[in-house]
């Protein structure tokens, strides 16, 4: 009898030794998603304060242990929340532990009741991006910001975003030309505002995102005619 509980006590062990290598060996997922499953914590940040689960879970980067991690935020609050947050960081004493707070946002180029503007647009709507030495201090003031509903990971743990994903994000966001919104697609009637054609309508054919092209069949001297224009000369219907 005492054999078959040492076995049993042996298997149950082992089991939660391979449970726990799982966890710390999980790969870091794309952490800008909006599926409830990767948001830690998706309770209303309220005034009673969050307690923390990371207790040794903390990272031991001596060279630098600051990372960038993703925060879950309503959305239309990014400002707001990256305020809040500043000014805890500012009234905490937290600026060598929290280094920078931003929002994601690129500029477009639309085309509205034919004319251009250029607008600054969020790229991932109710999230931010903090850099910092995680933790239990620097957890405890970003969790409990008003806004915020919690951090991205895995399990309990917020999960870093890696170096390759925040350099993509920058490059985004620093990109020297302005992306084309593009609001029309393949098989939907568009009203051509700007060159020879302008004021016609006719079905888009084709786009090319790569050459910023677009092809709308126009109906010309009673042929359907293929017209190749850049986005910014059409507009949906």
């Amino acid at each position: 009898m005492d054999v078959k509980n040492s076995e049993d006590n042996l298997d149950i062990e082992a089991n939660d030794e391979e449970k726990t290598e799982a966890l710390d060996n999980a790969p870091a997922s794309s952490a800008l998603t909006d599926s409830a499953d990767t948001t830690v914590d998706n309770g209303l940040a309220s005034d009673q304060e969050t307690s923390s689960p990371l207790e040794d879970k903390l990272p031991d980067d001596e060279e630098d242990p600051s990372d960038w991690f993703v925060v879950h935020c309503y959305s239309g609050y990014e400002n707001k929340v990256r305020h809040n947050l500043e000014q805890r960081i500012e009234t905490m004493g937290m600026k060598d532990m929290i280094f920078d707070v931003i929002i994601p946002t690129q500029e477009e180029v639309e085309v509205k009741d034919g004319k251009r503007r250029t607008i600054e647009r969020r790229v991932f709507p109710g999230y931010v991006l903090v850099n910092l030495i995680l933790t239990e201090e620097s957890w405890f003031v970003v969790r409990n910001t008003p806004g915020v509903t919690g951090f991205v990971g895995m399990g309990n743990l917020p999960t870093p975003l890696r170096p390759e994903e925040v350099a993509q994000i920058i490059k985004r966001m620093e990109a020297d030309s302005p992306m084309i919104n593009v609001t029309f697609k393949v098989g939907e009637r568009v009203r051509i505002v700007d060159g020879p054609f302008n004021d016609f309508r006719g079905l888009v054919k084709d786009i090319d995102m790569d050459r910023t092209k677009v092809r709308v069949m126009v109906s010309f001297f009673g042929r359907e005619t293929p017209v190749e224009l850049d986005f910014l000369q059409v507009e949906k219907a």
